[in-house]
């Protein structure tokens, strides 16, 4: 069975001040050394985890694009990116639409483990239709979703991703209870960068 990872690359950043997918890690990240910049990091452990990832990024990125490169990904450049999370989304699953099931990862996220990925595509493997990794209680992510939700993934749109995909089916998600905080810690400020930055001390990601 062909699980496709989509990495969501395309976000400017304007919360961090810049481009915080290139901002360097203050510390290490699992199997990733302090100093890598925090887009790579997350390409790395998707990487690691799923035979096939597609990065998605928003047009001319191009230094971001030479390191998901670096880091074994295949890259694509969404050119309405700028109208959000949604269209980047699309992008990438049009990319891989005769995959049977996709893991939907976002690139500010660099602390989820590789285990974790690779566990979210094992339940689509066996399966599921919905499938999220959990840690306390908390629903994170990557977030997979079975080859039933093409059309809904290709018609994503604005700056909602695919929340409103997962809303309207509560009932078809299989959580994953998984020992990996890093699925509720992403960065959106560069203050999310410091050592002592933990998910119950942020909000949390969106989701895609």
């Amino acid at each position: 069975m062909r699980i496709a990872g989509i990495l969501l690359a395309a976000g400017r950043g304007s919360r961090f001040g810049g481009d915080k997918l290139l901002a360097p890690l203050v510390t290490s990240a699992p199997g990733v050394a302090a100093g890598t910049p925090v887009g790579i990091a997350s390409a790395i452990h998707a990487g690691q985890a799923l035979a096939e990832v597609i990065a998605v990024l928003r047009p001319g990125d191009a230094d971001l694009a030479a390191g998901m490169r670096a880091a074994g990904l295949a890259t694509i450049e969404c050119a309405n990116a700028d109208e959000g999370m949604g269209a980047t989304l699309a992008c990438g699953v049009a990319a891989a639409r005769e995959a049977d099931g996709w893991v939907v990862a976002l690139a500010d996220m660099p602390w989820i483990l590789p285990s974790t990925i690779a566990s979210v595509a094992a339940a689509l493997a066996a399966g599921a239709d919905i499938v999220a990794p959990a840690w306390a209680g908390r629903r994170g992510h990557p977030v997979g979703f079975s080859r039933r939700h093409l059309d809904a993934l290709l018609a994503s749109s604005g700056d909602a991703g695919a929340r409103e995909l997962i809303a309207s089916n509560r009932a078809a998600i299989t959580l994953l209870e998984i020992d990996d905080p890093g699925v509720l810690r992403d960065v959106d400020v560069p203050g999310d960068l410091a050592p002592a930055a933990a998910p119950a001390a942020s909000s949390g990601p969106s989701l895609p």
